[in-house]
């Protein structure tokens, strides 16, 4: 079905009124900016609801709502921790104990980037130029993530190709952070915000009335864990209400460790060290507005992730209890569905007979599992998913009796033999379940949610790049006398380009396998290990020397990496690096393969996320260091945490500013300051 055919004029009304809307914004972003402080920190004067919404918006993205609500379908409500966690740490400490100090530094050392606010804080260049580059290079990886769980619904939504669709989201998020700066982005975000809460929570108010109510519902996903796959049984999953199994030492208690220390702990920690978010606490004038951002960024996290997870978890209800398709079966037949890739090995297959349904309402084809292995039998027995029956008039009825993992099934190309290979795909969970159980108006609608989601996050990680190449890299490799802030701009505008190329390379080669959440834990895992001891030292520690902070971001850096390459077994086995430290081991049918983890024969330890290992060494690495040499310069560390009791607004800042940039070494600019 070609894209002019799904596409209604009510969905192109409603997407064109949103992007002239998101234009208009970044237009005005564009004309109010007339300065580096302008663009890279909207001048240091954004309004504290303003700041609340561009931060949640920032922190909540497609990511959240499609991946990590995909992996909560897979899963269950045990993510709802993450939920806790975001609140906790995400805004409560990060607003209360960071946000207000990291305003008050930003503006004594007028800094505009968070690896400036190391360097200056350190006196160190080689922090923020190390610092900048480590956002470069990695910043792709997460903004890949977010592409994904936008353009995974606009293929379901709409028929449309995944490549253009790709192409289309990043360019019209590109083209106002481009032009519009942080001005231009926080004014998107505050509507996008807006928008990403009044879709969530009608997503919430109808995914509870089609699972019957809150309390029916919970307890018929409860009963479900008789259909929990086979798979997810073997590494500890015990339904969809529950905790996974905890232990250590056997692959029954894997699902634990990688629900708790990649999917919670990684993103629920390493959302203290994201410099898309620490820099929006320095757009603000003081820490009262810090103060009055703290309840409307709670109550935003809260309704946005909660109801993802919430509504992921709950679609198994959906899908098993209440989907039906009536159309006419187009095609009967045999395939290996893929639930899993492994570099250097066959990918694991489940025998599956699948039906290919045209509906009869929309002429949409579905795909879906009509018999499976039986797991609770011998070999070779298969056993009924889908009911068929007749409809009448020529017409079937069929209802796909699948969890969510199931019915999450998804063409992934062909195979050697030029034949149609399918896989079951956990990050188009949440778009076939708004495709499929919610009406055409609240796709429409659902759309402009993750276009909000997408938009406002991938707008902040274009800028952050944009601005760690431009900024701290470029310019800082620059001698002071030809350091300008046109040149500033004209670098960053080119970094967002080169990031956006090098995201749209890894969003085409990336998909499948919950890629969405372990791409985003993988980023976060390493800001926390990287930035997290230095961020919170500078806030906090004034014995804090530049020797420990460069030796703890190196041991955060290189700790996190060897993990990645050699031990943690999904990243290390698609890196393919693991392979020449690992022995060639038997196979089936005569096979051999190399391990994905030089740890493979030490259950759970391949599954264990990094953060677990490289943050507390870079914590430590950090102390013993800075303890072994010489205190920072008196002087500097006085001017770093002059005014800790006291407000810090433009007033304050104006009459230290001068003696504070002096004593840091860094050069002042006079159209940055406030």
């Amino acid at each position: 079905m070609s894209l002019a055919q799904t596409v209604g004029l009510l969905d192109i009304a409603l997407i064109a009124a949103y992007l002239a809307a998101v234009a208009w914004l970044g237009w005005l972003g564009y004309r109010r900016t007339r300065s580096t402080s302008d663009y890279l920190l909207a001048g240091r004067r954004a309004h504290p609801v303003v700041m609340a919404l561009s931060y949640g918006a920032t922190f909540i993205s497609t990511s959240a709502i499609v991946g990590f609500g995909g992996v909560a379908a897979m899963f269950g409500m045990s993510l709802l921790w993450l939920t806790a966690l975001n609140i906790i740490v995400g805004i409560f400490i990060a607003f209360v104990f960071l946000g207000s100090r990291t305003c008050r530094l930003g503006q004594i050392l007028d800094a505009h980037t968070f690896p400036e606010l190391l360097g200056r804080r350190y006196q160190s260049r080689f922090i923020q130029v190390f610092a900048g580059a480590v956002i470069f290079l990695f910043m792709p990886l997460y903004a890949a993530a977010v592409m994904i769980g936008g353009t995974e619904f606009l293929t379901l939504q709409f028929g449309t190709d995944y490549g253009l669709a790709l192409l289309v989201f990043a360019a019209i998020t590109a083209a106002y952070v481009f032009f519009g700066g942080l001005k231009g982005v926080l004014y998107t975000d505050a509507l996008q915000g807006a928008i990403m809460t009044c879709g969530m929570a009608v997503l919430l108010v109808a995914t509870y009335w089609l699972a019957g109510g809150i309390t029916a519902g919970h307890a018929r996903l409860t009963a479900l864990k008789t259909e929990v796959f086979a798979g997810h049984l073997a590494i500890g999953h015990r339904g969809f209400t529950a905790m996974p199994e905890f232990g250590f030492g056997s692959v029954r208690y894997n699902l634990w460790w990688i629900v708790v220390s990649t999917i919670i702990m990684g993103v629920g920690i390493g959302v203290l060290a994201q410099p898309q978010l620490i820099v929006r606490f320095m757009t603000v004038r003081s820490r009262q507005d810090l103060k009055s951002a703290v309840g409307i960024g709670g109550v935003f996290v809260l309704l946005l992730p909660g109801v993802a997870y919430t509504v992921g978890a709950l679609s198994n209800v959906y899908f098993h209890d209440r989907e039906e398709i009536v159309g006419t079966i187009r095609e009967r037949f045999d395939a290996d569905v893929v639930t899993r890739r492994e570099p250097g090995r066959a990918p694991a297959t489940l025998r599956c007979t699948l039906l290919r349904i045209a509906e009869s309402a929309t002429g949409r084809q579905h795909v879906i599992v009509e018999r499976l292995p039986d797991a609770g039998s011998s070999a070779g027995l298969m056993r009924q998913v889908a009911e068929v029956s007749d409809a009448g008039g020529g017409l079937v009825r069929v209802r796909p009796r699948a969890t969510a993992y199931l019915r999450a099934l998804v063409r992934a190309g062909t195979d050697s033999g030029g034949r149609a290979e399918y896989m079951f795909n956990p990050d188009s969970i949440i778009p076939t379940f708004i495709s499929q159980a919610m009406p055409r108006w609240f796709g429409v609608v659902f759309l402009l949610t993750l276009l909000s989601a997408a938009m406002s996050t991938m707008s902040s990680q274009y800028h952050a790049l944009g601005s760690a190449i431009g900024r701290d890299v470029f310019e800082q490799l620059l001698p002071p006398a030809r350091r300008q802030s046109a040149h500033t701009v004209a670098i960053v505008r080119a970094g967002i380009v080169v990031g956006l190329v090098l995201a749209l390379l890894i969003a085409f080669s990336a998909r499948g396998g919950y890629v969405i959440a372990r791409a985003t834990s993988i980023f976060f895992g390493l800001c926390a290990s990287a930035f997290l001891p230095a961020f919170i030292a500078a806030l906090y520690w004034r014995r804090a020397t530049r020797a420990g902070v460069i030796a703890s971001m190196i041991a955060g850096v290189t700790a996190t990496a060897f993990w990645l390459l050699l031990v943690k077994a999904d990243e290390a086995g698609a890196i393919g690096l693991v392979r020449w430290f690992t022995p060639a081991v038997p196979g089936p049918g005569g096979t051999t393969y190399h391990p994905n983890s030089i740890l493979w024969k030490y259950p759970n330890w391949p599954v264990v996320d990094q953060i677990l290992i490289a943050l507390p060494l870079s914590a430590l690495t950090l102390v013993i260091v800075s303890m072994l040499t010489s205190p920072p310069d008196a002087a500097h560390v006085r001017a770093c945490f002059a005014g800790e009791n006291e407000e810090s607004g433009p007033a304050a800042v104006r009459s230290r500013l001068a003696s504070s940039i002096q004593a840091a070494g860094q050069p002042g600019r006079k159209d940055d300051v406030p």
